[in-house]
């Protein structure tokens, strides 16, 4: 579930978007979506085509999976310094998003693809 105030909108360079209509403080919960966890051998599959851009890595007990999550969290872009961080809840078989500062009204909400805010280690687009 998301909170009301989040629409999607497009972009100037990565298409649509996650935004905000009204400020969101720091630390609050954004969304908590479901997700479908996948085997590695899925993965391998998964890699293959579009959908390798919006699963996340899902390693329970150090287990190489994969997931795709439902909701608006395949939409968060990604920003090295990003506004918000996604955490696992493996037990729920969740992802939510959480703002790490304040987010003004209408800002995209983003999320560091490397799974911290502020890790600056290369994705795959940019080491391409």
């Amino acid at each position: 579930m998301a909170i009301s105030h989040l629409q999607i909108g497009e972009t100037k360079n990565k298409g649509r978007g996650v935004f905000t209509k009204k400020t969101i403080k720091a630390e609050t919960v954004i969304e908590t979506s479901p997700v479908i966890v996948m085997s590695a051998a899925d993965r391998k599959l998964l890699d293959q085509t579009l959908l390798h851009d919006y699963i996340f890595e899902w390693q329970p007990d150090g287990v190489e999976m994969c997931c795709m999550a439902l909701g608006w969290v395949p939409l968060y872009n990604h920003s090295y310094q990003s506004n918000c961080e996604y955490c696992m809840n493996y037990d729920d078989k969740t992802i939510y998003i959480q703002a790490i500062r304040d987010i003004k009204a209408g800002e995209e909400l983003t999320i560091n693809y490397n799974g911290t805010w502020n890790d600056e280690t290369k994705v795959w687009f940019d080491a391409e």
